[in-house]
């Protein structure tokens, strides 16, 4: 198969630079664009809490940042076009919408080892966007 368009849900850990390596050889191997995403999620601030207002990133944005300059170092040696997007949401929402926006053919997520405890409060991403999508998704161990 022939993808155009990978997005690839990033943060720095384990999980996201296994995703990050597979997505990008795919991308080198088949000349696709990838974009790789850091998702701010939010909680709700006291209003949106109640169904009005906006809600705020649990992080700053320069966290983001950092991640995402981080991905670039660790994509310099795959000779893979990337663009960078931070946004903001509930990740898998934002992994998906972006993915959607963008006309993406392929979502690239890492998955963590977690706890059924862990999972039921937390969620999780790879979950959330194998659910949602509406393209290709490939979880990465």
């Amino acid at each position: 198969m022939s993808w155009q368009t990978i997005v690839v849900g990033y943060e720095r850990d384990h999980a996201s630079n296994r995703a990050l390596e597979r997505a990008a050889g795919i991308a080198r191997d088949t000349g696709a664009t990838l974009i790789v995403t850091s998702i701010a999620p939010v909680l709700p601030s006291g209003a949106a809490a109640h169904g009005v207002g906006p809600f705020d990133p649990v992080d700053s944005p320069d966290v983001h940042r950092a991640e995402l300059v981080h991905a670039r170092e660790l994509l310099e040696g795959y000779h893979a076009k990337a663009d960078f997007d931070i946004e903001v949401g509930e990740p898998a929402h934002a992994i998906v919408a972006l993915a959607e926006r963008r006309g993406a053919d392929l979502i690239v997520v890492g998955t963590h080892e977690r706890t059924f405890l862990d999972r039921l409060l937390h969620g999780s991403v790879s979950e959330g966007v194998t659910r949602q999508a509406h393209c290709d998704v490939l979880v990465v161990h």
